[in-house]
């Protein structure tokens, strides 16, 4: 059972909300809750402790101003004296999402429950509203719902207790049952020291406190002449996102944002060099310059890692929304980091075929001389067992695709998915660092699965890489690939034709491919696996045997969000 004695009560006036302790002596809350303070006096109750109210004071805002849409509904209470609990633990910022939704409980004051309720609910999705605000939905129709006294209440994750947000709004008609969410990500612009507090991918705590005060350490001497927006396109480059569409309040605020939910964490450190060139005080500017190395753990040394040495062509098929049977087709080439879309177009099935052919033809134009192509599939989910890698170039060319040039599969939900692209781009991080990759054997027995969201947690702390020993097809083999695309497993390799064996599975063809699987990838980087396996296909093509060779039908799904940055949304809406 996760700890509640950091959970707060908050009274200031006529007014009651909730809060959380995040430091032995401070506690957040909305700041419309204090809103008349300091008028009216503060006062916290740990409900759970048996201590009397503590007076507090507010140390830190937001800026919410009251209106509708204010932003910045977050006020820090500093107490009169620290207390002696543990304060509240935070979770990553991708944590509150998940596929399936994860459940997420908040614990507030409604009125006539002076002990306080629990409410449970669940993001409805992870993109932010006006770039503040998660939309929050409730768990189940029935139960305790948002309502006044729950305002400033942290939300956690039900199975870990872990903070990933806090309640600012609820819907004023009761029988809407939404509310909104102010994500940790985002409180943290508004109060810096949170981003200590707040886990992240690359760097550890002493490390963002060290920048955060060497940023406040600037501020301090004097705004730089260059402003927040500048700082942050030099530190992602060209190949890097746009400055949100809300813009950076501050110098902290773009720091945060890199370290938050940027992909790159070099962007980071060329963003302290960059402000360095603009520090006005010698000492700030020399620690600037050397952050984050002097205070680093110690890492493994990365194997050679070649950035961007594919130049691949994909091939995006998606529902087109005018019908079962209607699909769009769009076809782009990379040429480094640029996109060029080389052809889209609305077509029936049995169309997509011949034009995403002649289409890739044309992409080879488009390609960077001296790297290596690859061909991509993003596929919706009931198609990426389809034999892409064996459709035929040409009319004049009767050889395989996947003979050709090294080609790979994806799947469409997840790469619209910003959280999976987050959590893809951190599991090849962790790749990077290491020679070769654990693959972990799923065969055609394999009882997993009975819970796929507990599989998907699973799977996303333990596997690199998933061999499966038959294609999913059966309801069971679904489920087992499904939760593997939801734990943002990085590879997939699979027969796209089914075992076949007898009843108690002997001379079971899946447990022979996963066999001859293990042999071939042990000891290679997961990075080169699209090149082998091309490989083991055009070895497969030109085989002679009287059998077929063991990888003539032999998928793979992988996907590194690294060499096909920035997804870009169809131009115009697919529907007719």
């Amino acid at each position: 059972m996760t700890s509640v004695s950091w959970h707060a009560r908050i009274t200031c006036g006529r007014a009651t909300g909730a809060g959380f302790l995040v430091t032995e002596r401070h506690v957040l809350t909305c700041a419309h809750v204090v809103a008349s303070s300091p008028a009216d006096e503060v006062s916290v109750s740990f409900v759970h402790s048996g201590e009397e109210a503590i007076p507090a004071r507010v140390i830190a805002h937001g800026g919410w101003d009251s209106s509708d849409t204010a932003r910045g509904d977050l006020a820090v209470l500093e107490l009169d004296r620290e207390v002696a609990l543990k304060p509240a633990e935070f979770a990553a910022p991708s944590d509150a999402h998940g596929h399936p939704p994860r459940k997420l409980l908040a614990y507030g004051f409604p009125k006539r429950y002076e002990e306080g309720a629990i409410v449970e609910y669940r993001a409805t999705a992870d993109q932010l509203i006006a770039g503040e605000w998660v939309q929050l939905e409730a768990w189940t129709a029935h139960g305790q719902p948002l309502a006044p006294g729950f305002s400033g209440a942290a939300v956690t994750l039900a199975d870990s207790g872990r903070v990933v947000g806090m309640v600012s709004a609820a819907a004023r008609d009761p029988a809407n049952r939404n509310g909104r969410m102010l994500p940790a990500q985002v409180m943290a612009r508004y109060w810096p020291r949170l981003g200590d507090l707040i886990p992240t991918p690359e760097y550890d705590r002493a490390q963002k406190e060290t920048l955060r005060r060497l940023v406040e350490a600037v501020a301090r001497h004097g705004e730089p002449e260059c402003g927040p927006e500048r700082l942050y396109r030099d530190a992602v480059g060209n190949v890097g996102a746009y400055p949100p569409p809300h813009g950076f309040n501050s110098l902290w605020d773009a720091a945060w944002h890199l370290l938050s939910e940027e992909y790159d964490p070099k962007a980071v450190v060329r963003f302290a060099a960059r402000l360095a060139d603009f520090s006005r005080d010698a000492p700030t500017r020399s620690a600037l310059r050397s952050w984050p190395y002097a205070r680093r753990k110690p890492a493994p040394v990365p194997r050679p890692v070649h950035v961007h040495a594919w130049s691949p062509i994909l091939v995006e098929i998606a529902p087109s929304g005018s019908g079962i049977d209607q699909f769009l087709v769009e076809v782009s080439a990379y040429n480094g980091t640029h996109r060029r879309v080389v052809g889209s177009r609305r077509l029936s099935a049995d169309r997509v075929r011949p034009y995403a052919l002649d289409r890739i033809d044309d992409a080879y134009n488009e390609l960077e001389l001296g790297k290596r192509e690859l061909i991509v599939f993003v596929l919706p989910r009931r198609w990426l067992n389809s034999d892409v890698a064996q459709w035929r170039f040409g009319a004049d060319d009767d050889s395989p695709l996947g003979s050709l040039a090294p080609l790979v599969v994806m799947d469409l939900e997840r790469r619209r998915s910003g959280s999976l692209q987050h959590k893809l781009a951190q599991k090849w991080q962790h790749l990077d660092g290491r020679p070769t990759a654990q693959l972990l054997r799923i065969g055609c027995t394999d009882q997993r699965g009975q819970d796929p969201a507990k599989l998907a947690v699973d799977l996303h702390h333990s596997a690199d890489m998933v061999g499966f020993g038959a294609p999913p097809r059966s309801h069971h083999n679904k489920m087992l690939f499904h939760a593997s695309l939801n734990a943002a497993v990085p590879v997939m390799l699979w027969p796209r034709t089914d075992c076949q064996g007898g009843p108690s599975h002997e001379g079971c063809r899946g447990s022979a491919f996963l066999d001859r699987l293990a042999d071939h990838v042990a000891g290679l980087p997961p990075g080169e696996l699209p090149s082998y396996v091309h490989e083991l296909r055009k070895t497969a093509f030109a085989s002679d045997g009287l059998e077929p060779h063991w990888a003539y039908d032999l998928a793979l799904l992988w996907e590194d969000p690294r060499y096909l940055p920035e997804p870009v949304g169809y131009r115009h809406s697919p529907v007719a």
